[in-house]
Formats: structure tokens, C-alpha cells, sequence
């Protein structure tokens, strides 16, 4: 097999908080906004249209507000961040295993062993676009290379929603006529440093004797630096999450969605969504011996807007009923089904090891049931496949249809 040249995306959110501040507010989408910046406070994000006046994220608001007086400043709302951001992780890690988080809002991938089966590195980055834009009503933009400096480079020059590969053969002339602070990593004061040495763009550094660089900036720095202006820098890129961005570790929770191919209000039709959904989360806490309390929905409906419901069960869980039972529960709380919708969500939350918890019988529970049926499912499922053994209701409508559910 032919070795795949750029398997490095870098995507990155567009406007992110200003992005999902607004999806659910349509009448806001060509507004100026700004979210943060209240009294004494600074920006946290800035959409498009308020950029254009010059506001960016770490401004004061009283500047920002300055600048561009008719911009909505809305207040930030972190649950809804962390939400959405945990979905797109998860919909990164549906595509590979190797997903480095690098903030609520951006991510590494290598997507070098998903070619064979989802096609070209810049089919898969078209392919999240249109998956985080049809589900999260916000826009991505994704950069390809070699290396996870060149593909950051790229995704920024992509912005806003939009996509650009930058292939090895290419660094040269993509890379060197910029200035020198595009580098990815290089701060303020190492720009300083480096203009003071007469080093003004990515060009000047590569041309600059190595030894000559390590001088000034040190053995490690200066190689480092080198390593980025001829963008051969570290490629691998390291499964983990981000620490410190409200995101937790990526086992503490798992969850699917799945996006309709047409708007529906059939409340059969969403019941069998959340049954396809709990099975799924479910056989995957399974395979990684874990049970969790909190069972969570999201519905969006076709106007975008979109709910989250959550309720904690009295023991940790991983029968597919339970789970099941649960969100349907919450799902007719909402009254939802009186309304169109175009997604559904399950997620479990606060994931511990089975191998802890000890379930207390009740008096005239029967000694099998739904989890030992969820077992022989599994074991089914692993030699014969999902196509094949699942929930009668499912495989019912299923026959002849094509699925697309997101887990």
C-alpha cells in the first residue's frame, strides 16, 4: 500500500464559543458577538463579523466594546462548551484512536490507518466537516501534513471553514515567506529574540546555521526551531486528552448520536434511534469493563435548538434496557415528540470498573435477565457482527437499510 504523505489533520473549531453561543440563536448569525468581555472582563471569542472590527479573543472588553459598539456580548455558558466539545472528540475518535486534544476547541489526528476504509486524508477532513457541521451546527477548519506543525500552519491559513493541505514538497514554498510568529509554539518573546538576530520570517530561520541558532537560543530550543521552519518536527501524534479544559479523561464517559436523514417527529421512529444508541454505548462499556450512573440525552430539533436531559440511576449500569429505559424517560419528559427533530443523543457519564461495583439483588429478581441477554448479544456480535444480531425491533427495520449512527 502506497504510504499516505499528509496523515496529520489539525482541526480546529471556527469561532468556537461564539460558534455555539449563537447556533440556537439564528437571529445572532450575522450579527457581531462577543462572549465574555463583561465588566472589567476580557474576550473570550469573537465571531467573524466582530473580528472584522478588529476584536480578538484576550482583549479587554471595554476595548472590544470600542471597537465595535454594536456587538452582542453574550455571556459564556462552559457547560454547553464542554458538551460540544466532547462530542467532537468523540466523533474524531470514530474516525481513529490517535486524537491528541490539544484544547476544548482543537485536536491532532493521524488518520493514517483510517485510508483504507474511509478513503484519502482530505476526504476524511470533508467528511468531519460535514458530520461536526450536520451535528453540532458549527464550522470546522482542518489542515493536512506531513507534521503537526505544518498541519496547525495549515488549518489556520484554512480558516474560516475550510480546508487546506500543505504536502511535504510544498513546505518550502508555503512555509518560508511567512513571518517567523507563524511558527507553531513560537511565542511573543521568542519572536523578539529571534528578530533581534536579524531572523524575521520562517525562511531566515532555515537558512540560519544550526550551530549558530543553538547559540542563541540553546542546544534544544535552536534544533527544535530548525526542526519547525524545514517542518520536520516530531510527527507522532500521542492519544490523550486535554488536561485542564473541563473535558475529563476520555473513558469517563461514552456516548452516540445520530443524525437523521430526514427531520422527524414519529416518536417510534426516535425510540428505536435511542434503543440503536443505548446498545451501542452500552456493548462499548461492556468491552471496556465499565458501568456508569448518569444517563444523558441531547435532542436538536430542525430549527438547531438543542436540549440536554441527564438522570442519575440508583447503581452503575451497563444493561441496554436500563439505559434504554432511561432515556426514553427522559426523552418524553421533554415532550419532544411533538416537535421535528433532526438529532438524537445517549451518553452514560461517570464511568467506574465494573470489577467495583457489586450489585445488590433485590427481593424476587430473577437471576438472569437483560444482562446476561446484553452478554450473549456481545458474544454474537463478536462472531458474526452487529449487522447481524441486535434487538428484534431494530433488526426488524433495519433489513435493507443503510445506518449511521455516530458512537
Amino acid at each position: 500500500m502506497t504510504a499516505v504523505v499528509t496523515p496529520i489533520l489539525h482541526v480546529d473549531m471556527d469561532a468556537f464559543y461564539a460558534s455555539v453561543a449563537t447556533r440556537d440563536r439564528p437571529e445572532l448569525r450575522d450579527q457581531p458577538v462577543i462572549v465574555g468581555g463583561g465588566h472589567r472582563g476580557v474576550v473570550l471569542s469573537a465571531s467573524y463579523q466582530a473580528r472584522a472590527f478588529g476584536v480578538r479573543s484576550g482583549m479587554p472588553g471595554a476595548q472590544a466594546r470600542r471597537l465595535c459598539p454594536q456587538a452582542v456580548t453574550l455571556a459564556p455558558d462552559f457547560d454547553a462548551f464542554s458538551t460540544v466539545s466532547r462530542a467532537v472528540m468523540e466523533t474524531f475518535r470514530r474516525v481513529t484512536p490517535l486524537v491528541e486534544v490539544a484544547s476544548l476547541d482543537e485536536a491532532f489526528l493521524d488518520v493514517g490507518g483510517a485510508v483504507r476504509r474511509l478513503g484519502p486524508p482530505e476526504a476524511i477532513a470533508e467528511q468531519l466537516r460535514a458530520r461536526i457541521h450536520d451535528e453540532q451546527g458549527i464550522t470546522c477548519s482542518v489542515g493536512l501534513a506531513a507534521t503537526r506543525s505544518v498541519a496547525k500552519l495549515a488549518s489556520r491559513r484554512a480558516k474560516p471553514d475550510g480546508v487546506l493541505t500543505i504536502a511535504p514538497d510544498q513546505v518550502v514554498e508555503q512555509l518560508h515567506p511567512l513571518d517567523v510568529g507563524e511558527l507553531y509554539g513560537v511565542g511573543e518573546s521568542t519572536r523578539s529574540a529571534l528578530r533581534a538576530l536579524g531572523l524575521h520570517t520562517v525562511g531566515d530561520v532555515a537558512r540560519m546555521p544550526l550551530e549558530v541558532l543553538q547559540h542563541h537560543l540553546g542546544r534544544a530550543s535552536g534544533a527544535h526551531l530548525m526542526d519547525l521552519a524545514l517542518g520536520t518536527d516530531r510527527s507522532e501524534v500521542v492519544a490523550r486528552n486535554a488536561a485542564g479544559f473541563g473535558l475529563g479523561e476520555p473513558d469517563r464517559s461514552m456516548g452516540a448520536q445520530e443524525t437523521f436523514g430526514r427531520d422527524s417527529a414519529d416518536r417510534g421512529f426516535v425510540l428505536r434511534q435511542l434503543l440503536r444508541l443505548a446498545a451501542r454505548v452500552c456493548r462499548r462499556m461492556r468491552g471496556a469493563g465499565k458501568v456508569g450512573r448518569t444517563v444523558a440525552i441531547t435532542v436538536r430539533y430542525a430549527d438547531f435548538r438543542t436540549l440536554n436531559r441527564s438522570r442519575t440511576l440508583p447503581e452503575p449500569t451497563d444493561v441496554t434496557q436500563e439505559v434504554y429505559r432511561t432515556a426514553v424517560a427522559l426523552y418524553d419528559a421533554l415532550g419532544a415528540h411533538r416537535d421535528r427533530l433532526r438529532l438524537v443523543g445517549v451518553r452514560v457519564e461517570g464511568l467506574v470498573s465494573r470489577a467495583g461495583v457489586h450489585h445488590q439483588l433485590e427481593l424476587g429478581e430473577p437471576d438472569h435477565g437483560w444482562a446476561d441477554a446484553d452478554r450473549a448479544v456481545d458474544r454474537a456480535v463478536a462472531r458474526f457482527g452487529s449487522a447481524v444480531v441486535g434487538p428484534a425491533s431494530l433488526l426488524r427495520h433495519d433489513r435493507g437499510t443503510r445506518r449511521s449512527v455516530a458512537g
